[in-house]
This record gives C-alpha cells, sequence and structure tokens, in this order.
C-alpha cells in the first residue's frame, strides 16, 4: 500500500494542492496529515478520500475542525492516531506533545511514526519503528510531502 504522508500547511491551501497532486500521481492510496492543519479549505483537499489527521500546536479550533473533517468521513485524532495499514501499525503525531511522542519511543509498539512539527524532513529508525517527518508546506525554504510504500518499505521525499 502506497501512503501519502504530509504536514504543516497552516492553512497554506495552494501549497496543500500542489502537495496532494503530486501524492495522487504517486500512487496514494491512503493519505495521513501529520497536524498544523489551519482549516476547513485543507481539509476539503482529503475530502472523499481515504485519510487520516491529527492536530498540531497550530490547529486553533479543534472542536469545529474535527466536526467538519468527520462530516467528510475523514478520521481525525487528537493527539495521537493509531492507524493499522496493510499489516502495519502507524502512531500519527504533531510531534508537539513531548510526553506522548516519549511515551511511542519507549514503548516501541509501531512499524511506523508519523509526525511533524519541526517542519523538517525526517527518516530514521529508532529500535523498530521508522520515524517519518515528510517536511513541511509552509516555512521552509523546500517544501515537501512523503510516499511510503509499505509492501518494499521504500520512501521517497517529493519537493513541492
Amino acid at each position: 500500500m502506497i501512503i501519502g504522508i504530509l504536514g504543516d500547511t497552516h492553512d497554506r491551501v495552494e501549497n496543500m494542492i500542489a502537495g496532494m497532486k503530486m501524492l495522487r500521481d504517486g500512487g496514494a492510496e491512503f493519505y495521513m496529515h501529520c497536524g498544523d492543519v489551519g482549516g476547513e479549505k485543507v481539509i476539503d483537499q482529503l475530502a472523499g478520500l481515504p485519510a487520516a489527521i491529527v492536530w498540531g500546536n497550530n490547529d486553533w479550533d479543534r472542536g469545529a475542525l474535527t466536526q467538519y473533517a468527520e462530516k467528510l468521513a475523514i478520521a481525525v485524532f487528537q493527539t495521537v492516531g493509531d492507524i493499522e495499514l496493510d499489516g502495519k501499525r502507524f502512531a500519527l503525531t504533531h510531534g508537539d506533545d513531548y510526553h506522548a511522542v516519549k511515551k511511542i519511543f519507549d514503548e516501541q509498539q509501531y512499524d511506523y511514526l508519523l509526525m511533524g512539527h519541526s517542519h523538517a524532513r525526517l527518516d530514521k529508525r529508532m529500535g523498530r519503528m521508522r520515524v517519518i517527518n515528510p517536511g513541511a508546506l509552509y516555512r521552509t525554504s523546500q517544501k515537501s510531502v512523503a510516499l511510503l510504500d509499505t509492501s518494499t518499505d521504500v520512501l521517497k521525499f517529493l519537493n513541492v
């Protein structure tokens, strides 16, 4: 299964549209947004697609955004999402909650930890987990998203 990973859009809809096009063109079958979504127009880009989002420290109106995303059948997680796809277990978090991230690292229960917050690409093995940050679609010199093929464990960063 090919997973499209993105994060830190900060309500920059044009960047989200460009990133989503690249992920679709790359064959993404499921989309995960690692937080700092921003607003409804960004969420609209995931409408009708199998997707999950987690809130970040800049997602201010989480209650209203949660209701909006859930009406579009998008899975929403507040701090940490636990998702199983293609026999692999994913933790999805923004990365701003140090204690939540530390607990995930300490317990080593996941195959993948997907996170944002730093606006910096990351692909690192920590114990049994592969930690991936797709980069950001805002406030970075090189905007990026990522594609992960769970059957081959191949990760590709895509410059937007």
